[in-house]
């Protein structure tokens, strides 16, 4: 059975850990698990190399993991904490000399479409990113990327529909408040199971510590990573010591593999 390198390249809320100009005392820690870029994921197969997401610390974190080849980007969802950092997928395009693949719902085709439309130009100027958008059914069950299959979780945060992505065992699920029971059939009893668990006051379209702990109660994965944490959490060695054995929260660089 093949196996897949899962690195967290971010575990942080859309603003990040440090907060610009908070002085409580996780931003003011210097513990590197406490520091946290925007939420993202890089999948890396033995031939093919996949980020979930590209948010504004994109080129920070393709820097960081020393990342030397992408073949496609997959969406979650239109939030600019999500998409952000797409403008620097160009040093791939002239690494690579091919066009980039993101694979987007109707959503964020129309977000990406408006918020980077010199790259969708019917006359681009030289050096603009070169996109080609592969558009997914909201309805969509599977998704063949590059001879890789993922699985798609259809996740709501609040109002706006999320796209989870499975690889065998594997799940990653973020911004999400509520899932549909046929979702959570295909969440059960997973190796690896990701989760974002913001706060641990409730908030309106976004787990709290609580809320993701139930429901990974219920999924029964073998582990549990929680991402898109917020600095009103707390510090990470403290907040860790009030998990189940089975969870932990995620933090930049985390690096797991998988069978799939």
């Amino acid at each position: 059975m093949p196996q897949a390198k899962i690195t967290f390249l971010g575990t942080g809320t859309s603003q990040g850990v440090p907060v610009i100009g908070c002085n409580c005392e996780v931003c003011r820690s210097d513990n590197s698990k406490d520091k946290r870029l925007r939420s993202s994921v890089l999948i890396e197969t033995p031939n093919k190399t996949f980020c979930v997401d590209t948010g504004p610390d994109f080129r920070q974190q393709m820097l960081r993991e020393n990342v030397q080849k992408m073949d496609a980007i997959l969406f979650t969802h239109e939030h600019k904490d999500h998409t952000a950092g797409l403008d620097d997928v160009r040093a791939f395009n002239f690494k690579q000399k091919s066009s980039m693949d993101l694979f987007v719902n109707k959503n964020v085709e129309e977000t990406l479409r408006r918020e980077y439309q010199y790259a969708f130009a019917q006359k681009k100027y030289p050096g603009v990113p070169q996109l080609e958008l592969q558009v997914m059914p909201d309805e969509i069950e599977s998704l063949n990327a590059h001879g890789i299959q993922f699985d798609i979780i259809k996740l709501w945060h609040y109002k706006l529909l999320v796209f989870g992505y499975k690889l065998g065992n594997f799940a990653y699920c973020t911004d999400v408040n509520f899932i549909e029971e046929v979702e959570k059939a295909k969440l059960k009893n997973l190796d690896v199971l990701v989760l974002p668990a913001l706060r641990k006051e409730k908030h309106i379209s976004h787990y709290n510590l609580e809320e993701a702990l139930e429901v990974i109660e219920e999924l029964q994965p073998k582990k549990a990573y929680l991402t898109h944490v917020s600095h009103l959490m707390g510090k990470h060695e403290e907040v860790s010591k009030e998990l189940p054995k089975n969870v932990h929260f995620a933090y930049d660089g985390l690096t797991l593999n998988i069978d799939y």
